[in-house]
């Protein structure tokens, strides 16, 4: 892939509303939010802080709604923070990005470092739109200099609300406990009916090959999940299958992908 905005001078922003290095000091928003009142040197203490504590919250909502309402079509992109840039990971997610900017879709990411910084970076490369939800969080992290839509939260629930309301498509490349929990939260999504035609692309099936083999010899045969629960979701090791598995799912036409679904390759398997 070509990038053609190769040669613009970008510099890593920091965030001091969000990011203020270490901040043991103090809690996180959602850390005082979620805190046993039991454990509170008054406990009755919520009762005066909640209540405020939820218009803080509705904000938060309001200002991604209103942020993110005219992006279009847009796939979030998920993946670790501590990808460098010589990892093939990278080059994948920032090769992936620029092919779906040329498609017509906006890149959603996290709009950390590493996979995050990819995916907004190859929306750069390509001229698309490219999208920031940053976090509060205990350590440094800043919004990565390839977003030009940042969008901060202090909340994860708000934060996951955007990744999944403006998004077609989820991305999931190599990550840990966070990529985890937003695969999680999505096939659970679907599982349940909350979400329809949104396919779920595992990238790298190495590194998927264990916990895909778990929901195989453990999950399934103990009837905690079913196959069609898998059917959206696609393994893939190709940029170019990625984005044209999320076409074929835009078009209302999901079916279609499901021949590269965890659900197919366990019947194969089984056959």
């Amino acid at each position: 892939m070509s990038h053609e905005n190769e040669g613009r001078d970008y510099r890593r922003r920091s965030n001091p509303a969000l990011n203020r290095g270490p901040k043991r000091e103090r809690q996180q928003e959602d850390e005082e939010l979620l805190a046993s009142p039991a454990k509170q040197v008054d406990p009755a203490a919520f009762i005066h802080t909640d209540p405020w504590r939820v218009m803080r919250i509705t904000g938060e909502f309001v200002a991604g709604f209103e942020r993110l309402a005219e992006i279009g079509p847009a796939v979030t992109i998920f993946g670790s923070a501590r990808v460098t840039e010589d990892d093939p990971m990278y080059a994948n997610a920032r090769e992936l990005a620029h092919r779906l900017v040329d498609e017509g879709f906006a890149v959603i990411t996290g709009g950390g470092p590493g996979i995050m910084e990819a995916g907004n970076r190859g929306a750069v490369d390509g001229g698309g739109i490219s999208v920031g939800c940053n976090i509060e969080l205990p350590f440094e992290q800043g919004m990565n200099e390839f977003v030009e839509i940042a969008v901060d939260f202090h909340y994860f629930f708000v934060r996951k609300m955007m990744f999944v309301k403006y998004a077609e498509a989820f991305v999931i490349f190599p990550g840990g406990f966070g990529t985890l929990d937003e695969l999680f939260e999505a096939l659970t999504l679907i599982q349940t009916g909350k979400i329809h035609n949104f396919p779920i692309i595992l990238f790298g099936s190495d590194y998927w090959a264990g916990l895909l083999d778990w929901l195989k010899k453990t999950m399934l045969p103990e009837g905690k999940i079913s196959r069609d629960d898998l059917k959206r979701l696609i393994i893939t090791d190709s940029a170019e299958e990625a984005c044209e598995m999320i076409k074929i799912c835009y078009q209302e036409e999901c079916w279609a992908a499901e021949d590269r679904s965890a659900a197919a390759k366990f019947e194969s398997e089984a056959g």
